[in-house]
């Protein structure tokens, strides 16, 4: 898989302007990010759900996994319950939060269709995923007739709606094509057996379906047909912030920290990416090279008005949101408790030239 945006640029600066630029780096980025808080005396550990949005988890989902493994959450007197769902716009996985049990994936649409939550932490801004077909596939409008994935949820899920994404490029609609639903863990194989044409995949799925299949092919990188939109943000019931508010800070802290570490301790990360996802380590360390590189983790809340009200404005238009009840960034985030949380890790910082 080719990603333009990998390419590198190689300067040879002076070296008066090298070491400042590496007492820059020591000063403002490598030691924020390396830094961790220290285990606290804790008189009990807090008990706490956090959801995947798969089953297993894909490369990109394992920033819990990560906090977890690392002992993150452990410092902070966080005793975390990691569940899996079937997609992250699933109903299960959005009633889990909405009851106020689960910090789990939430976007702008259910909480303007009336869920009580708020996104707290925005895990990866970036869309990671490429929209990949099969060999006879050349351009979206040899899309028209064939079999796409809805995985995770069916209409309304992810996949479905990148499906959409996809066929809007070439003038067609969601009824010129068959959406096939299925579990999330039926998308690579629904495309390496042929039976589906059409499927967003992650990138170690894109690894390892040109790996088996060497015919299937890129369509288009999803970042760039939608540079905007905001991938995954976690978030939580109105009800638990007003319950426990410390507990969702210090949760969030702990991710902020988890997400810093994949960045700068690959060593670390990698076996438990690989445990989490149950993936070869290939095809993991493929997937960790290209989310690095693409800046698709964050490193700080994740979150930015401008990425949000873009996101919420696509749900406006293709008639996920209704105008009337198109919800604002103020509405959709709490931003003040990701201020708290990054305050709480030292505050913002950037790792590799990443920001977010």
């Amino acid at each position: 898989m080719t990603d333009r945006s990998m390419a590198k640029i190689h300067r040879r600066p002076s070296l008066a302007g090298a070491v400042a630029l590496v007492l820059c780096a020591l000063a403002f980025s490598i030691a924020p990010a390396l830094a961790q808080t220290p285990k606290q005396a804790c008189k009990e550990m807090r008990k706490v759900k956090l959801g995947v949005s798969v089953t297993p988890p894909n490369v990109v989902h394992t920033p819990v996994y990560v906090a977890r493994g690392l002992g993150l959450f452990a410092n902070r007197c966080i005793d975390a319950e990691i569940v899996e769902f079937e997609g992250g716009l699933s109903a299960t996985n959005l009633v889990a939060v909405a009851q106020g049990g689960t910090i789990a994936s939430m976007n702008a649409t259910a909480i303007a269709q009336g869920m009580k939550a708020k996104q707290i932490w925005g895990m990866a801004p970036r869309l990671p995923q490429a929209y990949v077909v099969s060999e006879e596939i050349k351009a979206a409008g040899d899309l028209k007739g064939k079999r796409l994935s809805a995985a995770g949820g069916g209409v309304g899920s992810f996949n479905w709606v990148m499906g959409r994404e996809v066929l809007k490029t070439a003038g067609l609609k969601v009824e010129d094509v068959q959406f096939i639903s299925q579990g999330t863990a039926g998308r690579l194989p629904g495309l390496v057996s042929g039976q589906l044409n059409g499927v967003a995949l992650h990138p170690e799925d894109v690894f390892l379906a040109q790996k088996e299949k060497p015919n299937v092919r890129v369509l288009v990188q999803l970042s760039d047909l939608l540079p905007k939109y905001f991938f995954n943000a976690y978030g939580a019931a109105e009800s638990l912030l007003s319950r426990d508010r410390a507990l969702v800070r210090d949760v969030v802290s702990a991710l902020i920290e988890a997400n810093r570490a994949i960045y700068t301790q690959k060593e670390k990360v990698i076996p438990v990416m690989a445990q989490a996802t149950k993936e070869p380590p290939e095809a993991v360390t493929f997937a960790y090279d290209y989310l690095t590189k693409n800046c698709v983790w964050s490193v700080n809340s994740g979150f930015s008005r401008d990425r949000t009200e873009w996101s919420i404005d696509n749900a406006v238009e293709n008639g996920d949101i209704q105008a009337d009840k198109k919800p604002t960034y103020e509405q959709v985030v709490d931003v003040k408790l990701g201020e708290e949380a990054l305050k709480a890790v030292g505050g913002p910082t950037k790792i590799r030239g990443c920001g977010d």
